[in-house]
């Protein structure tokens, strides 16, 4: 038996280095069809594809945001870190949009994170907003991309490690997984989410008013406010959440005939006094398929169970304004 020969071929576009510093990812980005729909729609409307992608950054309210009322926090916060709202609107994180989002680096999602995060994130809409770095923006290094700059303000996904001033410092440092707000990492990055966000008829007009570039915090609010008024105000702290989630469990116990699933419960129930305690008690109710609120095992979920699987790196990592910095001094190579 002959074996085929090889197809030394490339398998995509070649991306420019202006988009990633990452050679990794401008080799899987040139074959990724939602980056390639979305950087050739933008290319129909400006000429300079690299410098507004450079320019420009996006930002994810995710259904946390919304429920916890954090969009007009947020809108604030952008205005004195010098970025201007230029585009805004409406998406559903459905499960598929989810796991495209973070196709590179959901490799370290545990099962019990995935499971939770199919609980809220297709709950309500979300809202994206476009930005762009105003150039009189406070201690802004115009050589590091937009979404660079914001992604570093915005802060870390460990609330733990978050200060004051950040993004996710000021919107609530609830758990590892309801950190309520989401950036990309580099302009290659933006183009993608946009092509994942949005159907090509919706981003052409993000894309358009993007261009324009006026100030659109009014409409970002009025989106946060019709969003509010669809949805329900919820408390995302972890100790109401968890008594409430007791008290729902004490409830479906009594329906529920004798035998060893309410026994389950029952124990379950009464050891929850600690991380241990209600790991168990979750395990108990998934296993039950009981009813209860999915916000409140969402709350309690990400704080007990494992969010991160040890031992692997993501596909493609982050990368901080000192990255970019060091990138740009290198000799461009494709």
């Amino acid at each position: 038996m002959t074996e085929a020969p090889m197809d030394d071929r490339p398998f995509g576009d070649a991306i420019s280095p202006a988009l990633s510093r990452d050679p990794r990812k401008r080799t899987l980005f040139g074959s990724d069809t939602y980056f390639l729909e979305s950087v050739e729609q933008l290319g129909t409307l400006t000429a300079d594809v690299d410098g507004f992608l450079h320019r420009h950054a996006a930002l994810l309210l995710k259904p946390d945001a919304v429920v916890s009322r954090q969009l007009p926090t947020t809108v604030d916060w952008l205005a004195r870190n010098g970025f201007r709202i230029v585009a805004a609107e409406r998406t559903r994180l459905t499960r598929t949009v989810v796991r495209s989002l973070w196709y590179f680096q959901w490799n370290l999602a545990t099962p019990e994170r995935r499971r939770l995060a199919d609980l809220f994130t297709d709950s309500c809409d979300s809202v994206v907003l476009i930005v762009r770095q105003d150039a009189d923006g406070a201690e802004a290094l115009p050589s590091a991309p937009a979404s660079v700059v914001l992604t570093e303000r915005k802060g870390p996904t460990d609330p733990r490690a978050r200060v004051p001033g950040q993004l996710r410092h000021e919107t609530g440092r609830y758990s590892y997984l309801l950190n309520l707000v989401h950036t990309p990492d580099e302009p290659a990055d933006v183009a993608r989410e946009l092509g994942i966000y949005f159907d090509s008829g919706l981003r052409r007009r993000v894309y358009t008013s993007a261009l324009a570039g006026e100030d659109l915090s009014v409409r970002a609010r009025e989106l946060g406010e019709r969003l509010h008024a669809e949805v329900p105000e919820r408390d995302l702290t972890f100790e109401p959440a968890a008594e409430r989630l007791e008290r729902a469990v004490a409830e479906a116990e009594e329906s529920l005939a004798p035998g060893a699933v309410r026994d389950e419960l029952r124990q379950a129930r009464l050891a929850a006094r600690d991380r241990e305690g209600h790991r168990r008690l979750l395990e108990a109710v998934w296993r039950a398929r009981l009813p209860l609120d999915a916000w409140d095992m969402v709350i309690v979920g990400s704080h007990v169970l494992p969010m991160k699987r040890t031992g692997f790196a993501p596909v493609l990592g982050g990368v901080s304004v000192a990255d970019w910095h060091q990138h740009q001094a290198r000799p461009a190579v494709r």
